[in-house]
């Protein structure tokens, strides 16, 4: 269990979006263990989302869990201030969720880049704007706040798959920088780009370890340490409108076709 704060200090609050299942679930719990009280948004795992929850809590007391189709832009507004209702403050929040369906410039469609934009830029900016104004309307109480974007290494190791969903996160990444501008002194904006990470239905368990050592350092990203880098942004008050590529070096590397392709 994480120290109690100091009395008068109220424990720190992040919002995980995408918290149910996967990266998101290994994040809310680093970011448990490490003392902040985590508001898990899920989408429709919600037996997932509640074992979250439950690990969470009791790492650190106060985790709670929160519906929303990140889809849906009215759905979006409406879900960090649900979390500051039910836990009276949000200090952080982490856009780990994400849109990721195959297509290609051959395939490309403007439903499927709005989809992915949607949900994988728009939801993330909104949260952004909705964090500033709580941060804003509560007058300096507990301190600046901070926004972690999940990026991809494939932004800088571009290759013609996932058309759609790239375009979203180089959006994203674009959002960094004026985000870090328009928002600053209050909120601070870091991304966060891992390499191949977890495994999928699309690569079989010895194809994913051999990709995973396709890189100068000989491995990829861990779950692990993607969020001990979140965590790194979310303490650093230093930092902001840059990103942090977690991934072995994988960027440094020339992939004519996304991993899962390969």
């Amino acid at each position: 269990m994480p120290l109690a704060p100091p009395p008068g200090v109220a424990v720190p609050t992040v919002l995980v979006t995408g918290a149910a299942r996967r990266l998101g679930r290994e994040i809310a719990l680093a970011l448990a263990a490490a003392g902040w009280r985590v508001a898990v948004h899920y989408r429709s795992s919600l037996d997932d989302a509640t074992k979250t929850i439950a690990d969470c809590d009791h790492l650190t007391r106060g985790a709670a869990g929160f519906h929303a189709n990140l889809d849906d832009e009215m759905a979006v507004r409406g879900l960090l201030p649900t979390v500051v209702q039910a836990m009276g403050h949000v200090d952080a929040v982490v856009n780990s969720a994400s849109t990721f369906e195959h297509d290609t410039n051959a395939s490309f469609s403007f439903a499927a880049m709005e989809k992915h934009m949607r949900s994988n830029a728009g939801a993330a900016i909104v949260l952004a704007q909705a964090l500033h104004t709580h941060i804003t309307a509560r007058g300096g109480a507990w301190g600046r706040g901070v926004v972690v974007n999940l990026l991809d290494q494939k932004l800088w190791n571009q290759n013609p798959d996932f058309f759609s969903y790239t375009l979203s996160k180089a959006a994203l990444e674009a959002a960094n920088t004026m985000l870090a501008l328009a928002l600053s002194p209050l909120v601070r904006v870091v991304g966060v780009a891992p390499g191949l990470t977890l495994t999928s239905h699309l690569l079989s368990d010895a194809k994913f370890e051999a990709l995973h050592k396709l890189a100068p350092l000989g491995r990829s990203s861990t779950p692990q340490d993607v969020a001990s880098a979140v965590l790194f942004a979310l303490q650093n008050q230093s930092i902001t409108g840059t990103t942090l590529l977690v991934d072995g070096g994988q960027h440094l590397m020339r992939f004519e076709r996304d991993f899962s392709l390969m």
